[in-house]
């Protein structure tokens, strides 16, 4: 049976060994790519001490999936009076478990605590094979923002 669940500080090697597993999978990285140290610390760091929230699905003992919310306050505006908004990233569930609804349901509860957390907006960055779920979820493409990078 999958078990779906918000992740906690003490699962953190579940969720640095997803979090790898997804970057490779995505990234289309062989399967004994090694992530730099760099990454690696800064996803360690980011789990246990970032604004965020990221669900777990499991099948018994095995970790099969992960989303993650990333919280972002800005000034308040009309648009968004709380000013606090969401970015949804590194929606991931391992190739053997998909199309049977574990993405889905891992987003409706992230999207479920993010509204009760007072977010106006949640965001995220989709890829061609996420893009019909989103969708299908009720995300629109937006022309409101530019990006200026530094990489």
């Amino acid at each position: 049976m999958i078990d779906i669940r918000i992740a906690t500080k003490d699962d953190i090697d579940c969720l640095m060994s997803i979090r790898l597993e997804m970057l490779t999978v995505v990234n289309n990285l062989p399967e004994n790519f090694e992530h730099s140290d760099e990454v690696i610390n800064e996803s360690r760091d980011y789990f246990l001490n970032g604004d965020q929230m990221t669900v777990l699905a499991s099948n018994g003992d095995k970790v099969i999936g992960c989303a993650s919310m990333s919280f972002i306050r800005i000034m308040p505006t009309f648009a968004h009076p709380t000013g606090k908004r969401a970015h949804l990233m590194n929606v991931y569930t391992r190739s053997e478990y998909r199309r049977q609804g574990i993405a889905r349901k891992m987003v409706e509860m992230l999207i479920e605590k993010t509204w009760e957390k007072g977010a106006t907006e949640i965001s995220l960055d989709a890829t061609a094979m996420g893009r019909p779920l989103y969708e299908s979820m009720g995300f629109t493409d937006s022309t409101e923002c530019m990006v200026l990078t530094n990489l």
